[in-house]
């Protein structure tokens, strides 16, 4: 067991006194290299408002169509009711009319009701 002990520490020890290298960059590649992750933000930005906005063009104009059609739609339903109610009236009117025209010749005339 004091061999395998022994063994793990020399090998810990070479780890720990082998001299640490990271990759180096230099400033100008770090510069470079924040320059071409804002550009590639930008780009990905744009496309993305782009596409929203397309996506809002398509929504409001089919939204409009929509509106269109149901108030026309109600228009004609209006319209339909508005005819009817006013034959309706004219009828009344009519029949008024005759009625009052009937009387009077009654009374005219001493008819009695």
């Amino acid at each position: 067991m004091k061999a395998r002990n022994l063994f793990l520490i020399a090998a810990l020890g070479v780890f720990a006194l082998a001299p640490v290298t990271a990759p180096a960059q230099t400033v100008g590649q770090d510069l470079k290299g924040a320059g071409h992750d804002t550009a590639d933000a930008s780009k990905k930005v744009a496309d993305k408002t782009a596409h929203g906005t397309k996506t809002a063009a398509k929504d409001t104009a089919h939204g409009t169509k929509v509106a269109a059609h149901k108030t026309a739609e109600g228009t004609k339903t209006v319209a339909k009711d508005t005819a009817h109610g006013t034959k309706v009236a004219a009828d009344k009117t009519a029949q008024g009319t005759k009625t009052a025209a009937h009387k009077t010749s009654d009374a005219v005339t001493g008819k009695p009701n």
